[in-house]
C-alpha cells in the first residue's frame, strides 16, 4: 500500500508542480492589475475626459447622472481599465513565464512573433475605433432621428457611455485578431493562401455578415467601418500566408 502510495504521489508531483506555477501567475498578476488600480485611480478624471471627448466635441450633447451611485462606479471602472492596462506587460510576462518552458525551440519563435503581433493589432482594433469609427457613429447614432429627435436634448450617462466604449474597444480589438487566426491556420496546414485568394467574394460576404452581428450598434455606417478594415487584413492575411506557407514547406522538406 505504501509503495503503490508513494508511486501515486510520484506521479502526482508534475502536476501539482504546473498547478503551483499557475497559482503564482494568477496571484502576481492579480497584485499587479490591483496596484494599477490604486495607481489608475488618481488619473482616473482626467482619462475618462479624454475618453468623453468623442461626446463633448458634439453640440447639444449633455452628461447625467441617474443614480447617486453611479459617479463612483465609473470612477472604478475607469481605474481598474487603467490598471489593467498598466499591468499588462507584468501579465504577459507572467503567462510567458508558464507557457514557454513546456514549449520547443521552433514552436517559441512562432509565439514569439504571434504575442506581440496579437497586442499590436488589437491596439490598432481600439485606435480605429476611438479616432475614427467613434466620432462619426457617435454623430450618426445620436442625430440620425432628424428634427423629430434631434429638436430634444440627447443626455448621456457616464456608465451608459463607459459601457458602450469597452464594448466598442473589446469588439475591434478582437475583429482585428483575423490575421493572426488565418496564419496559424496556414501555418499547421488547415488553410492555404491560395485558397483565401480563390474565396475573396465569399470572404466578403462572411466578413460583411460578421460585422453585422459582432458590431455594438445596429447602425450601418459602423458595420461598414468595420467591414473594411476587416477585409483590409483579409488581403495582408493572403500576401503574409505565402511567406508562411513556403517556411513550412522548407521545414517539412528538412525533415
Amino acid at each position: 500500500m505504501r509503495r503503490r502510495q508513494r508511486k501515486n504521489d510520484e506521479a502526482n508531483l508534475p502536476l501539482m508542480d504546473h498547478l503551483k506555477a499557475l497559482r503564482k501567475v494568477l496571484v502576481i498578476s492579480a497584485y499587479a492589475i490591483l496596484i494599477g488600480t490604486i495607481i489608475g485611480w488618481f488619473f482616473s478624471d482626467r482619462i475618462f475626459a479624454y475618453l468623453a471627448d468623442p461626446v463633448i466635441r458634439l453640440q447639444g450633447i449633455t452628461f447625467i447622472t441617474t443614480t447617486p451611485m453611479e459617479p463612483m462606479l465609473v470612477k472604478v471602472k475607469v481605474a481598474l481599465l487603467i490598471g489593467i492596462v498598466l499591468s499588462l506587460p507584468i501579465v504577459i510576462w507572467q503567462i510567458w513565464s508558464f507557457v514557454l518552458p513546456a514549449l520547443k525551440q521552433n514552436e517559441r519563435k512562432y509565439l514569439y512573433f504571434i504575442v506581440p503581433s496579437s497586442v499590436i493589432l488589437f491596439l490598432s482594433g481600439v485606435g480605429l475605433c476611438f479616432f475614427v469609427v467613434l466620432p462619426i457613429g457617435l454623430k450618426f447614432l445620436l442625430f440620425v432621428g432628424g428634427d423629430a429627435i434631434t429638436s430634444y436634448t440627447p443626455l448621456l450617462t457616464k456608465a451608459s457611455y463607459f459601457g458602450f466604449l469597452t464594448t466598442m474597444f473589446l469588439t475591434f480589438g478582437l475583429v482585428f485578431q483575423m490575421p493572426i487566426v488565418l496564419l496559424i491556420l496556414i501555418r499547421i496546414g488547415v488553410l492555404s493562401p491560395q485558397v483565401l485568394a480563390s474565396k475573396r467574394r465569399w470572404a466578403v460576404l462572411i466578413i460583411v455578415i460578421l460585422a453585422v452581428v459582432v458590431s455594438p450598434t445596429p447602425d450601418l455606417l459602423t458595420q461598414l467601418l468595420m467591414a473594411g478594415p476587416m477585409y483590409l487584413l483579409y488581403e495582408i492575411s493572403i500576401w503574409l500566408g505565402y511567406l508562411v506557407a513556403r517556411s513550412r514547406e522548407k521545414e517539412l522538406a528538412l525533415k
